[in-house]
């Protein structure tokens, strides 16, 4: 492979696009990102990360989300034309903690920091962000993508074998490939909103805040024209003061951005060498925080199985699965969102419809024809985009962590936890016995699959025996406290296969040997 020519472009560098590039990068594939804006954008603008997310950026060792980002605080109302509180409340939903889930609060990280920490992860593999440089247009053919782009009033004719396209909800990427962007565009449901620089006597840095002395506004009033508010900081300023009963000095307006409400998705997430993620994908209400987590997961499970057709080891089917796995998945959230925003605007109660689902443990692919389910009892029905059920596991939904395993047989005992070994390169196959000898013959078949893509844990239950036998496993794990039984469902005594796709989501539950090889005959051209 070329290292001067990197087969992937990716047009945008929003939360998407960086977490397409990072995925694949971290598979081994080159990427150029580029972005037409000449500097990165400033403001917190989508600041909400869902637990799911914030496991992806766990596999994407990525932490300073999850040790940056804040919860997300108390709102409080005002009587009017004072500061004397009215309400409290949350707007997130909570759940209680569990050993499945190690990220159970929802976190704030405004996107100017989101993209800044993705981008120094991209830097370690020599890869940064081409700003100002625009995507004019491009051809698809059998062989590949040749782009025209365009940066300092320069054309330049890039080829590619692959363009993904990040660049919001106006893609030129989605209309060069042809794809519809159906639903609607609610003219009435329209604000102004950014971040604002300003000091005020008695204001309370308790609650909602945005660095030392920012704050987030949104302004809907009907007899205001909000177009020409948009452009005038001098405008905003003379609307906010008189609303705050206290002394104000404005600094400065970060950004700003007039928003109507979009509720639209693709007909399809890809055509031949083409594809879009984000909000290149779907727009949608911001009622349930959903738009810019959804970009995330779309570009993590684009990544991983673009990087294997790439390298040879998957066949070009293996991107259907991208479109058909995820519109799924959008669709229902779509209706999901839009109910949550109507009834927001029938009850102006903006916490009423706030729940668990949003957290988005639950979304799941049961229903794909990649993932193997010996034990799954068919005929139920499948919800993709449904609650979490931790009496329940099938394959397609997300594996569920469990902490305290004891690896062993590495010369010390090391504490892991599951989520510790899952990672965007390679499928791990978790086999649960009760002794090494019952894992044996499983282990003996995975030995044809190179360590790059498969690995391997053996997972025992407290009471093994003849653990510090050497074994072909990479790992073999001792369950301390039962977490990894009970959270996989594994009776005593039964020995029980997970195949966990780089994506954390549960590729395949099975038997044994025959199982383990039928799954893997589905994502592979052949044994590799």
């Amino acid at each position: 492979m070329n290292p001067t020519r990197p087969p992937v472009l990716v047009v945008g560098a929003g939360p998407a696009g960086l977490v397409s590039a990072l995925t694949l990068l971290q598979n081994g594939i080159p990427v150029r990102i580029i972005d037409k804006d000449s500097n990165p954008r400033m403001g917190q603008r989508g600041p909400g990360i869902w637990p799911r997310s914030l496991e992806l950026f766990n596999f994407l060792d990525v932490p300073e989300v999850n040790d940056l980002g804040k919860p997300s605080p108390i709102m409080r109302t005002y009587k009017l034309w004072t500061l004397e509180p009215l309400t409290e409340f949350s707007m997130t939903p909570s759940i209680e903690p569990t050993s499945t889930i190690p990220f159970h609060v929802p976190k704030l990280i405004g996107q100017q920091l989101l993209d800044v920490i993705l981008r120094r992860h991209l830097e370690k593999f020599s890869c940064s962000v081409e700003m100002g440089t625009e995507l004019r247009s491009f051809e698809l053919s059998d062989e590949g993508v040749t782009a025209v782009l365009a940066k300092n009033g320069t054309l330049e004719t890039f080829d590619a074998k692959w363009v993904i396209g990040a660049d919001g909800a106006k893609s030129v990427v989605r209309k060069q490939l042809g794809l519809t962007f159906l639903g609607e565009t609610r003219d009435n449901v329209r604000m102004v909103m950014g971040d604002i620089r300003l000091h005020g006597v008695g204001l309370d840095r308790t609650v909602h805040e945005i660095g030392e002395d920012g704050w987030q506004f949104m302004i809907s009033a009907p007899d205001v024209d909000l177009t020409k508010l948009a452009q005038s900081e001098k405008l905003i300023m003379e609307i906010i003061a008189p609303l705050l009963p206290t002394v104000v000095t404005f600094n400065k307006v970060v950004w700003v951005s007039e928003y109507r409400a979009n509720i639209r998705m693709v007909n399809k997430l890809s055509e031949g060498r083409g594809f879009v993620v984000g909000d290149a994908a779907h727009v949608q209400s911001p009622a349930g925080g959903q738009g810019l987590n959804s970009g995330i997961q779309d570009a993590f499970d684009l990544g991983w199985k673009l990087a294997l057709v790439e390298k040879g080891l998957a066949d070009k089917s293996l991107l259907e699965t991208y479109n058909a796995e995820r519109l799924s998945l959008v669709s229902e959230m779509l209706e999901r969102t839009t109910t949550i925003f109507n009834q927001v605007l029938k009850t102006e109660n903006m916490v009423s419809q706030r729940s668990p689902i949003l957290f988005m443990l639950g979304i799941n692919c049961r229903f794909s024809n990649i993932v193997l389910d010996e034990f799954a009892i068919p005929g139920k029905p499948i919800n993709a985009y449904g609650v979490l059920d931790e009496g329940n596991l099938e394959a397609g939904d997300r594996a569920p962590d469990a902490p305290n395993m004891l690896q062993v047989g590495c010369g010390e005992s090391v504490v892991k936890t599951l989520f510790g070994l899952y990672r965007p390169s390679y499928h791990i196959v978790l086999v649960f016995a009760s002794g090494l000898a019952g894992a044996t013959p499983i282990l003996g078949a995975l030995e044809a699959y190179a360590r790059s893509v498969v690995r391997s844990a053996v997972v025992l239950p407290s009471s093994a025996t003849g653990v510090a036998v050497a074994s072909p496993a990479d790992l073999v794990l001792i369950g301390q406290e039962g977490h990894a039984c009970s959270a996989y469902l594994v009776e005593a005594d039964q020995t029980k296969v997970f195949v966990i796709r780089p994506d954390g989501v549960i590729g395949a539950i099975v038997h044994g040997v025959e199982g383990v090889k039928k799954y893997f005959s589905g994502i592979f051209l052949s044994v590799v």
